[in-house]
């Protein structure tokens, strides 16, 4: 597959995990807060509230390929980062839950991988980031 067409569907991919769970966050803050809130977070509100926008705004700057460097690097440092503080270490009294929230932990990590991935090779000639500047848009 040429080069930009899967940077689009790299983007693609990554951003259908965000938006939809900042846009979900957003629309039942309660339930989020209360999540935030289970996880011993302080000051859940601001949490529920600066986590679904975030989601959402970086989500949309990966789909649409806006300043894409800069919205990967911050998604990938949240993406490790909630994968501690939501699934290291949790779990240990019953067998399955461990296992699923180390199954969860992993995908967290290789989702931060996908975003230094996109990163390192930015957002490619389909994108926002693409219009404008000198950028091969051939499908190579």
């Amino acid at each position: 597959m040429p080069r930009n067409a899967l940077l689009l569907v790299s983007r693609l991919l990554l951003a259908a995990l965000f938006v939809p769970s900042g846009f979900q966050a957003l629309t039942n803050i309660a339930g989020t807060t209360s999540y935030f809130a289970g996880l011993g977070l302080p000051l859940p509100t601001l949490a529920a509230w600066g986590t679904g926008l975030f989601e959402l705004i970086a989500g949309l700057l990966i789909l649409v390929g806006f300043q894409t460097r800069i919205a990967a690097l911050l998604l990938a440092a949240f993406a490790i980062v909630a994968g501690f503080i939501g699934h290291y270490g949790r779990g240990a009294d019953d067998a399955t839950l461990a296992f699923m929230h180390q199954q969860m932990l992993m995908k967290d990590i290789a989702i931060a991988g996908g975003f230094l991935a996109l990163a390192m090779a930015g957002a490619g000639a389909w994108s926002a980031d693409g219009r404008g500047v000198n950028v091969d848009a051939q499908l190579t």
